[in-house]
């Protein structure tokens, strides 16, 4: 049905309003004795749909319409009931009627509200029959799918599949552990039972498929979930975490197979805190450096869902540049956006962005990460890390940046590799520049992120779908994992707790065996643990079996977010040679003396060893080991 169709049923129905509420409010030979009427009605046909299109009654699609659109009607019914009283009352003052039935008013807005509400709601009932014939009458054999979890997430899903009858998936029930939801129907789908149940329901109802509709829940109760599917030989698919449907709705299309961050992912305190620690971003103009990278375009996501005046997103790579704001222009049109190509290690080209744009808070997020990368390339690791941080953090000082958040990583604890050491510095400069100036900036430091580029889980997938073996360096070894929308989310969290100067670190939970996220990836393969080899190779140069979080001779104490803790406690990098330090070690890097750059993170970075030899010559270097 077209809206003027829509129009045309209200004049009809207007008029029906208008006879039946005089007839109910007197008798039905009241045109007789209540001469009011006719002009009432001629009133209520020229004022009312006037009203009706003012209010936007006629550029909805009330095919799918929802409690929102039938509040909308009601808004609408009842002000074209005041603006026809005022006319009447206006009419009767004036003369022109003799006299007039509140009550008949009243009746005549009840009336216009149902026949109104009553119209648009046919119109949905009608179109969802209309679907559900078609999808009966399509080719082929549909898919029967359980949806897990009967709450918002699930619901919608069931709708989209219902709106959606091409896609040939039919759900069949829903599970839920609510007691409450047993045997209740949303969308017409009823609840068949608990997660428990899922083997008997789905044995019973013919499924083909599970639909995980759970994007709150944490990874222990997915991986029950997943491993159930595995076993009855069903299919599962998973509704994103809260963090990855920043920005966007749940859909068929966001519908996904179930992966390892699935499986690694812990329970969210409350859905709406992610609006609590981010005020300070709302309205500000937001630098970004690292903005192409895995977590500096996550970050650039969700500090545009927080509604920044302008985010500039600043990076080396033209490309990861030119994706990441295409993604963002098209989820956030609403937000400013500009892009820099720069080197954070050019201080002048630094000087000119931070000078144009201006940026209330910056998250330096640009940084080379890859171990065994800085190990053969320390030079690159000195002048990225820590000379372009320390550019970074000097601009934003000359350009007025009220908060800094600098990302930092576990290798910084007690590093044994260059690339920690180098992280360490970098937080000792920005704690500094904190402790000089006053301002915000603070570091925020976590362990390792699943799905970031060059990650041990794209490492791991390759070699699964060449058939294996999965390479392991060490059977014992361990590591932090979080998902990077979490890390993101708790990073911007900690950006609004600093006063200035702080350490904060991210709950990771429990470390992780590596041995263990290689089963789990094998399993999500569809394959056992029989058929892909895992093979050691040991420990590669700058590598810790181990990673912790702080120093031992560190505390922490709670802040007012339970999943970002402050670190306390003295660090030695914060030396007032701190800038002689960096300038020698920038020095060393420009002439690539090796040799200059171990010995001054020796002395610089506590806890810092390394098997690494310096080379005297360009030839590969050999790892010395105990």
């Amino acid at each position: 049905m077209r809206n003027r169709y829509i129009g045309l049923g209200d004049i009809a129905l207007i008029v029906i309003a208008a006879f039946g509420a005089f007839a109910l409010r007197f008798d039905l030979l009241f045109i007789k004795h209540r001469p009011e009427f006719m002009p009432f009605l001629y009133t209520s046909i020229l004022v009312k749909p006037v009203i009706f299109y003012v209010c936007g009654m006629y550029n909805r699609y009330w095919r799918y319409a929802t409690a929102t659109d039938l509040l909308s009607v009601v808004l609408a019914v009842t002000a074209a009931s005041i603006a026809v009283a005022m006319v009447s009352g206006g009419a009767l003052v004036l003369g022109y009627v003799r006299e007039f039935s509140r009550s008949a008013l009243l009746i005549d807005w009840l009336l216009c509200l149902l026949l109104m509400g009553g119209l648009r709601m046919s119109v949905r009932v009608i179109g969802e029959a209309h679907q559900t014939a078609r999808r009966s009458g399509l080719p082929g054999q549909a898919s029967r799918v359980i949806v897990i979890g009967a709450g918002e997430a699930g619901a919608m899903v069931v709708r989209e599949l219902q709106r959606n009858p091409q896609l040939r998936i039919t759900p069949v029930g829903f599970l839920d552990d609510a007691p409450e939801k047993v045997g209740k129907s949303i969308s017409g789908v009823r609840v068949l039972g608990n997660v428990a149940d899922l083997q008997t329901v789905a044995a019973a109802h013919r499924v083909n498929d599970v639909i995980i509709a759970m994007p709150a829940a944490g990874g222990a109760a997915v991986r029950t979930i997943a491993e159930v599917c595995r076993q009855a030989g069903l299919r599962s698919r998973i509704v994103p975490g809260v963090f990855e449907m920043l920005g966007g709705q749940i859909t068929v299309s966001r519908l996904r197979n179930v992966e390892i961050t699935d499986l690694l992912r812990r329970t969210h305190l409350a859905p709406d805190d992610r609006d609590r620690g981010s005020e300070y971003l709302g309205g500000a103009t937001v630098l970004i450096t690292g903005a192409g990278g895995s977590i500096g375009s996550e970050l650039a996501r969700q500090v545009a869902d927080a509604g920044p005046a302008h985010l500039v997103l600043l990076g080396h790579g033209e490309n990861s540049i030119f994706s990441a704001e295409a993604t963002l222009r098209e989820t956030f049109p609403a937000v400013q956006i500009s892009t820099v190509i720069a080197d954070i290690r050019d201080a002048r080209r630094l000087a000119t962005v931070f000078e144009q744009y201006r940026p209330a808070v910056v998250f330096h997020a640009a940084a080379h990460k890859h171990v065994p990368l800085m190990e053969q390339n320390p030079d690159e690791a000195i002048t990225n890390n820590i000379a372009g941080t320390r550019n970074v953090v000097n601009q934003a000082l000359r350009s007025g940046t009220e908060r800094f958040v600098l990302i930092s990583t576990d290798k910084a604890v007690s590093p044994s590799s260059i690339m920690g050491a180098t992280k360490r510095v970098a937080e000792a400069i920005v704690r500094q520049a904190a402790q000089k100036s006053g301002r915000a900036f603070v570091v925020v430091r976590f362990g390792n992120v699943l799905g970031s580029r060059g990650s041990v889980v794209h490492t791991f997938k390759t070699q699964i779908e060449r058939g294996g073996p999965i390479t392991i360096t060490h059977p014992q070894m361990t590591r932090y994992f979080m998902t990077i929308p979490e890390a993101v989310h708790l990073v911007i969290q900690a950006g609004g707790l600093g006063a200035g100067g702080e350490l904060f670190v991210l709950n990771m939970g429990d470390p992780i065996k590596v041995v263990d996220l290689a089963k789990d990836l094998i399993r999500l393969s569809g394959l056992g643990e029989d058929d892909i080899q895992l093979t050691f190779t040991g420990m590669r140069p700058g590598e810790k079996l181990h990673e912790s979080l702080y120093d031992d001779d560190m505390r922490t104490d709670a802040t007012a977010h339970p999943e970002v803790l402050r670190v306390s406690g003295p660090d030695p990098c914060l030396a007032p040679e701190l800038d002689d330090v960096v300038a020698r070690l920038e020095e060393a890097a420009r002439r690539g003396d090796e040799t200059a750059i171990l010995s001054l993170l020796r002395q610089t970075v506590p806890g810092f060893v390394t098997t690494r030899a310096p080379r005297a010559d360009p030839t590969p270097f050999r790892v010395i080991r105990n």
